[in-house]
């Protein structure tokens, strides 16, 4: 008979603590925590994550800079991750090709300079979040070799979903890898998916429109990718007035970032908002302009509004917000200037601080 495996003894007054000790536990990643949508002002990736890292350090994101032309693009920098498969551009837009080119390896450079910057500015990091181009978004701006969409081709929208899979992948370990000890939430941007529900794309020759996508493939198609990237957290964007919020849920996203200048009081909105927070889903709350608006210097509780009106329409607690809610500029801050860029991540980050213990005024 073997002998019994020894139990580890640990007294018990000090058996919490030192636990905790040997498995360190993250906070939550949305606690405490504000954030930007991606993009920023500029063309510095140095300049740009500095900004970040000092205004946003409870969730940092990785910064997109569309100044920079090609390849800093949503479409270009997301096909510049995929995997066997390549994109040049053309003068319509993206297109895939058949080969590596230099469109594709400048879109990997630009990136592998913002990995680098992050990698500086970033180190110390409990959590940090990284964006991607989702699948139909890809697909809608993408053209085939032929120079349809590549939307309008099911087979190749499976092989785009493939390839992102596993580029997505690795570039998650990549951020991982740089910034050691981060947990990394990944946000995949669809402001396409409004019009491929829709079928309002217009198609090559200009003359149609390319044929809706049923709910449901749409949903297999993005539900896939967030099972991919395993227990990551995952955020779903689509700052569109028509954000089919309720499908992006169901695709098993943990998070929504909604614009909420744009939802008032339409009940469709509200109630799949309602429906995030009741199932324990995360709301990234964009209630800061994404430039400078007349009126800079308005009060925090008149940024805030947006956010209490659509809390207070659903009947939530507001000593629960907290647990619930991230906030952030309405979209990204590409058309900023530099000033109102810090200014926006400041305010997103002081009302982060408020929610805890929100003024009675307000």
């Amino acid at each position: 008979m073997t002998d019994a495996v020894p139990r580890l003894e640990i007294p018990a007054a000090e058996s919490e603590s030192a636990l905790l000790a040997q498995f360190p536990v993250k906070r939550a990643w949305q606690l405490g925590a504000a954030t930007g949508i991606g993009s920023m002002p500029g063309t510095s990736p140095g300049e740009a994550a500095t900004m970040v890292a000092v205004e946003l350090p409870e969730l940092p994101h990785l910064v997109e800079l569309p100044a920079r032309g090609v390849g800093a693009d949503l479409v270009g920098r997301t096909a510049g991750l995929l995997v066997d498969i390549w994109a040049e551009v053309v003068p319509s837009g993206w297109r895939i090709s058949r080969r590596p080119g230099r469109d594709s390896q400048r879109a990997a450079d630009l990136l592998a300079w913002d990995l680098d910057a992050a990698e500086e500015r970033f180190a110390g990091a409990e959590w940090i979040k990284a964006q991607i181009c989702g699948p139909w978004t890809l697909a809608a701006g993408l053209e085939l070799p032929s120079g349809h969409r590549a939307l309008t081709d099911p087979g190749a929208v499976r092989d785009l979903a493939e390839s992102l899979i596993e580029g997505v992948r690795a570039h998650l370990a990549e951020l991982a890898r740089r910034i050691p000890g981060a947990g990394v939430v990944l946000q995949i941007d669809e402001p396409g998916l409004p019009a491929v529900l829709a079928g309002s794309l217009p198609t090559a020759s200009g003359f149609g429109t390319v044929r809706s996508v049923p709910a449901a493939r749409v949903q297999e198609v993005l539900a896939t990718v967030v099972d991919a990237v395993g227990d990551r957290p995952t955020i779903a964007h689509c700052c569109h007035a028509q954000a089919p919020l309720r499908l992006l849920r169901a695709c098993g996203f943990d998070a929504l970032a909604v614009d909420l200048t744009l939802v008032g009081d339409r009940p469709p909105v509200l109630d799949a908002l309602g429906e995030l927070i009741d199932s324990g889903g995360i709301l990234l709350a964009g209630v800061i302009a994404t430039t400078a608006p007349g009126k800079p210097d308005r009060p925090l509780a008149k940024w805030a509004a947006p956010l209490l009106e659509s809390w207070n329409r659903l009947g939530f607690r507001r000593e629960d917000m907290a647990a619930s809610v991230v906030p952030t500029p309405c979209c990204g801050l590409a058309e900023a200037d530099r000033e109102w860029a810090v200014r926006a991540m400041k305010l997103a980050a002081a009302l982060a601080d408020a929610l805890p213990d929100l003024p009675e005024t307000w």
